[in-house]
């Protein structure tokens, strides 16, 4: 037995090249935490969240960070900050699979 979720998961995250592969790690009333594997050349389109604090961690490669009109390389590991309401995505541009996890909280609608 294993408590780590990310391990579990990991069968379900080998994307082919341009395709995002998401897991579910933890789902509660208050948190949603997610690991994407973006392939080579993927996107992960930016996005908001108006009332949640999203935070990346890059677990594996390398991420462009898309944070407003600004982009930022980040390199395993490494923590993101997206602040409530700031459009965030992230981008694949090596040739090898990214993966990072993306943590919500609160889940909309619930505080």
């Amino acid at each position: 037995m294993t408590l780590d979720r990310l391990a579990e998961a990991e069968a379900e995250l080998s994307p082919a090249e341009g395709e995002v592969a998401t897991a579910e790690l933890v789902v509660e009333d208050d948190v949603l935490v997610k690991a994407f594997a973006l392939g080579p050349g993927a996107t992960l389109d930016p996005h908001e969240h108006d009332d949640s604090t999203n935070v990346f961690h890059v677990l594996d490669g390398t991420v462009t960070v898309i944070q407003g009109d600004e982009e930022s390389t980040v390199e395993a590991p490494g923590v993101v900050l997206h602040e409530r309401g700031v459009p965030h995505g992230a981008r694949n541009d090596t040739d090898e699979v990214a993966i990072f996890t993306a943590s919500l909280c609160p889940l909309p609608g619930s505080g």
